[in-house]
Order: structure tokens, then C-alpha cells, then sequence
């Protein structure tokens, strides 16, 4: 029977002379070794297409069965659409050139198919013919990343230009005098309807100008006093001034804020007269666009009890009307434990407001959905309140580990796969150590680093807690910590 090592040299496409010679020095088993170690798969086929001697490069291609290929067709041992392209190798192999390179996918033990590209040359007519493969998989785990990290970064714009449409709405449909202007410059960037009817200037005689040109002259000085504390230390004290024109008297709140790499100021304006009957009636048409939201909105009173809910706050907490919840704890669905409600609330009330807060929403009947919060306080009204907005976090698609490393398994299929190679009880304690680690994380980044809270939430001691901190290397411990010693 034909074998590799007994072949001669073949012959490249197109030879030069000089390889013409360096071919003549080989003999049969030198022409065998060297088709192997230039391939990672080498086939032998007879003129019937049947595989009479396989030769494997590499040895991870040991464990895909292969050798059951012996005495079977070529065309049988790759998958359906795959056939046409056996065909054309075998059709096309010819002496003195080689196929062009194609590839094809052969069913694999594992239950992923095993993606080969092969070319095949004749070295002699109506002989055997020697068919040359490299490995693919390794290109083939890459597209697959490439093509799962092109549709997390899709999700990630999706998720941005929605976040921006919903921040466009809000600021257009809000009922408060709004306006964004530049920290440096005091140049007004933004304006809301609701400041327009306010100054009774469109938006176009509004945009470019000197915030302070809005104002009556003599309110020039407390408002260069208010824009030179922002700058130097983020917050400033809210100021009664006249509008230009007698238009009134309002109430100026500046809070600094960063986006796009540029320094803002959000100046919210507040008459001190009652409000005119058209925001009476575009306040009911923001209050109808906040109940057709497809994001939870809520607003609760400061003992935390619920005074107003979306239909999308009721569809997470499986109620049907708003009457159902009106008055409740919001506390009783939010959060994944007490502290966390209660650390929620704590930032609401010292920082005035909160971003990207995760937590969890609990259903009426069991349900759990993972969420992202934002609040704010309103402690400046006369009767104070939050509001929050509810978001469901998006699920992300498990990233793909390529290779047979022993990193710890993060789900059960990862873990079945470990079998085998990594003992049990290894696994067992690995896995351990990592779910330990993970929980007393989350904890601390719920909780806002509060160790004593962290702690509660996850039904340990103190200093249970601090010794697995330092086990982990979680945080900064030294033995000066008083902690340690209470």
C-alpha cells in the first residue's frame, strides 16, 4: 500500500529550476517527512477517491477521529455542502500543479465541525493523489470573536443613541425651564421649550448668548459669583434674579457636569409667580409620554412610598394598575436585599441625585430581572420627593475561550469541559475561591465600599469578612485597621 514516507517529491506549481534540483535529491521517506511537517494534515487518495494513509501535524488533530478515515471515501468524511469542493480537488489534481486551495468542514466528535483548507497535487498520471491541509480553527475561533465583539459594540451604540434620544425627549418635554451652558465660556449651548416660553425669545436669539445677558444687568455679579464656584468647587447656592425685560423674578439652580470631554453647567429656572396655563397643559402631556415609556418611572415621597408608576414599572413588579402599588414601599421590589435599598436612598439623599445604580427588580410572583437605576431628589420642593427611572440591563453573550487553558469555568458547560483534565476536588476548590471572591465584590460595589453593610448582605462576620478580604486581596487591609480589632 502507498504510504507518505514511500511518495516522491511533488512537484510545486510552477517549479524553478533550483527547486527542480533540490526535489531530485530527495528520496521517498525524505519527500513523506517533509509533506508532514509543512502540513498539518496530509491525506493519501487513490484514483477511486478512497484515503489510504493519513498523517496528522499537530496533536490536538488526534482527538477528531481521523483515523477512522482509513479505507472510507474522501468525500464521505466531510459534511454536505462540503461535497462539491471534494469534487473539484479530486476533478482538478493533475502532475507538475496543485489545485487551488479550498475549504471544507468535516463532522467532529466533539460536536463542532473541524474546518480544514486543502489543495491536492498527482504526482504522476492516473496515480495516487496527495492531498495537503492546514487547520483552520484557530481562524475560525477569531471570526467568531471578531464577529461577537462587532455585535456587543452594535448593542453598546444602540444602547448610547437610545439613552441619548430618551435625554433628548425628557429635556424637550420637561415642564422646568432648562438650559446647558458652557462652564468656560458662559455661552448657552441648550435651551428646553419650557425656558423659551420663559425668557419669551426663540431658540435661535438664545443659543451663542451670554448667559448672563438673560438676566437683568444688575444680577451680573451674583452670577459671575455663581459660574467662578462651579468651576472652583462644583457646587454653588441657588440665587433669586430678575429676567431682562421684566419678565420676573426666578430662582437660578447650577449643578457642573462632564460629557464629550467639555465642562457644562444645567441651569434650571423657577418662577416665583404660578405657572402659566399652557405648562399646566404640557405638563399633562409629559405626564402621558412618562406612562407610555418602555423604562419604569416612579416617584416616591421621602418615607419611600410610591406616589405615581408607569405601565413599565407595573409590568416588572407583575401588577396590573397603579392603585396596587400607590402607597407601598418601593423598597419592597427593589433591590436584592434591605442594605441595598437602603444604600440607594442614603446617595439619593446626600448627593441628590444617582446614576447607573445595578440592583435588581423583584416581581409580585417570583420574578427577578437585573436593572439599572437612576434618581433624583427634589428636596428644594415643599413637599420633597424621588424620582427614579428603571431600566432592564441588557444581556451579554458569554465571551468565547479558545484553547484548552485551564481558566476557571464561569458556567456549567465551561465546567463539564474541565472534567477530565483538572481534578474534582481542584475544581471544587477553584471554583469555590472565585464565587467567594465575585460575591464579596459585588457586595462591596453595592454597597459603596461599606464593610460593615457588605458584610450583613452577605451573612458574615466582620471580621469573617475582613479575614476573606485579605485571602483574596480585595481592598486595602493592614493590621492598623481599627475594624480588624472591634
Amino acid at each position: 500500500m502507498l504510504t507518505l514516507s514511500s511518495l516522491a517529491s511533488p512537484s510545486p506549481r510552477r517549479p524553478t529550476p533550483a527547486l527542480q534540483q533540490a526535489a531530485g535529491l530527495l528520496d521517498g521517506e525524505a519527500a513523506g517527512l517533509l509533506i508532514a511537517a509543512t502540513s498539518d494534515l496530509s491525506l493519501v487518495v487513490d484514483h477511486h477517491g478512497i484515503i489510504r494513509d493519513t498523517m496528522a501535524g499537530r496533536a490536538d488533530l488526534e482527538g477528531q477521529g481521523i483515523e477512522s478515515w482509513l479505507g472510507k471515501p474522501w468525500i464521505d468524511t466531510v459534511t454536505v455542502e462540503s461535497r462539491p469542493k471534494i469534487d473539484a480537488l479530486l476533478r482538478d489534481a493533475a502532475p507538475g500543479t496543485m489545485t487551488r486551495w479550498r475549504q471544507v468542514n468535516h463532522p467532529s466528535p466533539t460536536g463542532t465541525d473541524l474546518p480544514i483548507r486543502y489543495a491536492t497535487l498527482r504526482p504522476q498520471k492516473d496515480g495516487p493523489i496527495i492531498v495537503v491541509g492546514q487547520d483552520l480553527r484557530t481562524i475560525a475561533a477569531l471570526q467568531r470573536r471578531l464577529a461577537e465583539t462587532q455585535q456587543a459594540l452594535e448593542r453598546d451604540y444602540d444602547r448610547l443613541r437610545t439613552a441619548e434620544t430618551r435625554y433628548k425627549l425628557l429635556f424637550q418635554l420637561s415642564g422646568e425651564p432648562v438650559l446647558v451652558v458652557d462652564a468656560g465660556t458662559r455661552r448657552v449651548t441648550e435651551i428646553n421649550p419650557a425656558a423659551m416660553r420663559l425668557l419669551g425669545r426663540p431658540q435661535k436669539r438664545v443659543i451663542g448668548q451670554d448667559a448672563a445677558d438673560l438676566f437683568d444687568a444688575g444680577s451680573l455679579r451674583d452670577l459671575q459669583s455663581l459660574f467662578a464656584g462651579l468651576r472652583v468647587t462644583g457646587q454653588a447656592t441657588d440665587l433669586v434674579a430678575p429676567l431682562a425685560g421684566g419678565r420676573g423674578d426666578v430662582r437660578v439652580s447650577a449643578s457642573l457636569f462632564r460629557g464629550e470631554g467639555t465642562t457644562s453647567v444645567l441651569l434650571r429656572l423657577a418662577t416665583l409667580v404660578p405657572a402659566a396655563p399652557e405648562r399646566v397643559e404640557f405638563g399633562h402631556g409629559a405626564l402621558d409620554i412618562i406612562q407610555r415609556m418602555p423604562e419604569g418611572f416612579v416617584v416616591t415621597d421621602a418615607a419611600r412610598r410610591i406616589l405615581t408608576a408607569n405601565t413599565a414599572f407595573l409590568d416588572l413588579t407583575q401588577h396590573a394598575t397603579e392603585e396596587q402599588v400607590r402607597g407601598r414601599a418601593l423598597d419592597t421590589w427593589l433591590g436584592r436585599g434591605e442594605t441595598d435599598a437602603l444604600a440607594l436612598f442614603a446617595m439619593l439623599r446626600d448627593h441628590g441625585s444617582v446614576r447607573h445604580f445595578s440592583t435588581a427588580m423583584r416581581g409580585q410572583y417570583g420574578s427577578m430581572e437585573e436593572v439599572e437605576v437612576a434618581a433624583v431628589s427634589t428636596s428644594h420642593a415643599n413637599q420633597p420627593c424621588f424620582g427614579f427611572t428603571v431600566r432592564a440591563t441588557p444581556r451579554r453573550a458569554a465571551p468565547v475561550h479558545a484553547g484548552g487553558g485551564h481558566d476557571l469555568p464561569r458556567s456549567v458547560e465551561q465546567m463539564t469541559e474541565l472534567v477530565g483534565r483538572v481534578s474534582m476536588k481542584a475544581l471544587v476548590r477553584e471554583t469555590t475561591d472565585l464565587i467567594e471572591k465575585l460575591c464579596i465584590e459585588a457586595a462591596l460595589r453595592i454597597t459603596r465600599d461599606n464593610r460593615a453593610s457588605a458584610a450583613e448582605m452577605l451573612g458574615l462576620s466582620r471580621q469573617g469578612l475582613y479575614a476573606k478580604m485579605r485571602r483574596y486581596g480585595i481592598g486595602d487591609l493592614d493590621g492598623n485597621d481599627p475594624e480588624l480589632t472591634s
